[in-house]
């Protein structure tokens, strides 16, 4: 029903908030963008449109709509549809979108060669045959593949037909326990990794756009890692504890599980020498990440594209255009870039400072502390997360509200208005109770092998402990970074 009548939803609310008088502080072309962020979350929710045509119709919505508004800056004047299609489009020349594009062509030169499947197989090689061994392998896998695969969809998607013919070697039932709880680890210990990795995931791209633009800081890889690290590491173990207890296995050991494993390794046969280049490539990329700010000062995203461009040069590198043109999921880099413009446009007319304003107002925000104020936002944003299938577009959505919110905050406490929208990005990335809730949730669910009861039995108590661990590194751990306060 949502899917089927969410694009005249939208339509009909967008319509209803621009003929609506306009409240007091906000601007026309302000009161115009948040009709238009609410016909976009609208659609994104009911996904009555592919994402990337959701990306076209709110580009054009911008153009227009803001075309005939008041300029922000010189509210006696149009601001017209060029200088409208300057916010719509601000979104496409962003580092952080070439850093997703990046990120995406590393993903298909990693399914190309297989080197993901190898790194996976040799990971769950040495765990042996005991189904919580495997368990923890495949944990692990997740762990390893996010250094290196810059991609949830594409981690999982890999992962996905490894576990399956784990599975099917065991010779166990694809609606068995064990056949769930492999296949939920997967997708579940991806989601975790998004926020222990910067480069994990593509909305952490979004915050960081903004952090950048608004607050004029940029978070390198390595303070990215030292801050979210711990929290992804415990959530790790937690995981594993959960899924154990939620939903055990029917048996501890699975007769001819290692010798599965090491057959299809074998049938791969030695390293090829795309495997070995790639390899290569993606370690020197990685230390280079790491020390991004301490031994050199190239940035995540200038060091991501070198390697690319290393990656498509005749004879040295280990694939052409032509293989890639067809792999990369432009439609998912259209909707980052418009949710970008869309963000930052929220932002210029202050659209942002109004919305932070009616928050604050109904929650008494900052009569709270800062802890307080990040465990109610935190909170906040799960309950939202509920209703949207991508993070991408949560975060397009909701970041800069939450700098805006901050940023008032820190006028009445002591607080840091960077390092808590960092730690309220990693909320965002909590996609954990229903199948619906993030692209490699879906791609799990696809294989039959568990059902949206499984999925909810185990995300609510992970995220629980997830915002739970949040609150406590809030008041340990980040607090003695300075990441808090």
């Amino acid at each position: 029903m949502g899917k089927k009548y969410g694009l005249i939803i939208g339509a009909l609310v967008l319509f209803v908030i621009i003929l609506l008088p306009t409240p007091d502080g906000l601007s026309v072309s302000g009161q115009r963008v948040l009709g238009i962020l609410i016909f976009s979350v609208i659609i994104w929710m009911t996904e009555a449109v592919p994402y990337p045509v959701s990306s076209i119709l709110i580009v054009s919505l911008m153009a227009l709509l803001l075309g005939l508004s008041p300029n922000p800056a010189q509210p006696d004047k149009i601001l017209g549809t060029t200088g409208a299609l300057k916010f719509a489009l601000s979104g496409f020349s962003t580092s952080a979108l070439a850093l997703v594009g990046g990120a995406m062509f590393i993903a298909v030169a990693m399914v190309k060669t297989k080197l993901d499947t190898r790194i996976a197989l040799l990971i769950l090689s040495k765990i042996g045959a005991k189904t919580n061994r495997v368990l923890i392998g495949v944990i692990a896998v997740g762990f390893i593949l996010s250094f290196f695969v810059p991609s949830t969809t594409a981690r999982v998607s890999c992962m996905v037909p490894i576990i399956l013919g784990i599975i099917h070697s065991f010779g166990v039932s694809m609606k068995s326990r064990f056949a769930a709880v492999m296949m939920i680890a997967v997708a579940q210990a991806d989601s975790i990794w998004n926020v222990g990795i910067k480069t994990a995931a593509a909305q952490n791209m979004i915050a960081l756009s903004f952090i950048e633009k608004q607050l004029g800081y940029y978070i390198s890889w390595g303070e990215w890692f030292i801050a979210a690290a711990p929290f992804a590491a415990i959530m790790s173990v937690a995981l594993y504890f959960i899924l154990l207890k939620m939903i055990p296995p029917e048996t501890k050991e699975i007769k001819g599980g290692k010798e599965a494993v090491a057959k299809a390794l074998n049938e791969m046969g030695p390293m090829s020498g795309d495997e070995k280049k790639l390899m290569g490539i993606s370690l020197i990329l990685l230390f280079l990440w790491a020390t991004e700010k301490i031994v050199h000062p190239f940035d995540t995203t200038t060091t991501t594209l070198l390697a690319i461009t290393i990656m498509l040069l005749p004879k040295i590198g280990i694939m052409d255009w032509k293989y890639v043109q067809n792999r990369v999921s432009w439609g998912t880099l259209m909707l980052f870039g418009t949710g970008i413009s869309l963000g930052t446009t929220i932002l210029a007319t202050k659209a942002a400072d109004w919305i932070a304003s009616c928050i604050v107002n109904k929650f008494d925000l900052y009569a709270m502390t800062a802890f307080g104020i990040l465990a109610v936002l935190s909170l906040f944003l799960i309950v939202i997360h509920l209703g949207f299938a991508s993070a991408t577009a949560l975060s397009a959505a909701m970041i800069p509200i939450m700098i805006s919110i901050l940023q008032g905050a820190s006028q009445v406490h002591t607080l840091n208005v960077i390092g808590m929208t960092m730690i309220l990005q990693y909320v965002i990335c909590f996609g954990f109770i229903l199948p619906v809730n993030a692209p490699q949730n879906l791609v799990v669910f696809s294989t039959e092998t568990v059902t949206a009861r499984d999925f909810i039995r185990t995300g609510i108590p992970i995220t629980i402990v997830a915002y739970l661990l949040i609150l406590l590194l809030a008041g340990t751990y980040w607090k003695w970074l300075g990441i808090v306060l």
